[in-house]
């Protein structure tokens, strides 16, 4: 089942920042900035990994039952046309304290769209299966994400890349000068900034848990 939720304002406070594009060196050693349309994609703070404990309530690390953490994130981007798609496949892999017995977890996790770092535009909720062999301590699953977003408003308006990719001289006056500095200019960079974030759909006393480990 996937259904749509809102981001609890514990987790937007710990969204780590994504940096959306990159910066090279253009003939003149001026900064040329390039991106994507493409979302980037990352793990908030303290989502990446959940811990189990039996009995649930407990603590006591005698009393961890099992430990996952998400990886190996794979984009596939296709910023051909409008709108843009990213898909995003995981593994999940886990440790278990007892090898005995054949055993699957369901572990809820979600995925989020956000728009100039703090704009929530979508969230849904999943689960992703792992599988433990018997007598396997470790198990593994594989999960995935999606994400739309409207190309026109990924791009940068164009006399906004002129500004940033202007080539300046060393005797211009605005030669030291970042265009970053300017409020529009950074204003209009972050509207144009998505994320597509990943994480496990903690409960607040898991979030507790890993933000105090």
């Amino acid at each position: 089942m996937v259904r749509s939720v809102l981001l609890p304002l514990g987790l937007l406070l710990l969204v780590a920042g994504c940096s959306h594009g990159k910066s090279d060196l253009d003939e003149t050693l001026g900064q040329k900035i390039t991106r994507s349309t493409c979302p980037a994609v990352a793990i908030p703070a303290y989502t990446g990994d959940v811990s189990l404990f039996s009995p649930e309530q407990s603590r006591d690390a005698r009393a961890l039952d099992v430990t996952a953490t998400i990886t190996n994130l794979r984009t596939q981007c296709d910023e051909t046309g409008s709108p843009v798609r990213a898909n995003v496949t995981f593994d999940v892999v886990a440790t278990r304290a007892n090898p005995r017995g054949e055993r699957d977890i369901l572990l809820p996790y979600y995925w989020t769209v956000l728009q100039a770092g703090t704009k929530i535009l979508s969230k849904q909720v999943s689960n992703v299966q792992v599988h433990f062999a018997d007598g396997q301590l470790r198990g593994q699953g594989t999960a995935g994400a999606a994400a739309t977003v409207d190309k026109a408003a990924a791009s940068l308006p164009s006399s906004v890349s002129q500004r940033l990719n202007r080539k300046r001289k060393a005797g211009d006056a605005d030669a030291s000068i970042d265009p970053m500095s300017d409020p529009r200019i950074r204003r209009a960079v972050d509207q144009a900034n998505f994320e597509l974030l990943i994480g496990f759909q903690l409960t607040k006393d898991q979030l507790a848990y890993n933000v105090s480990h």
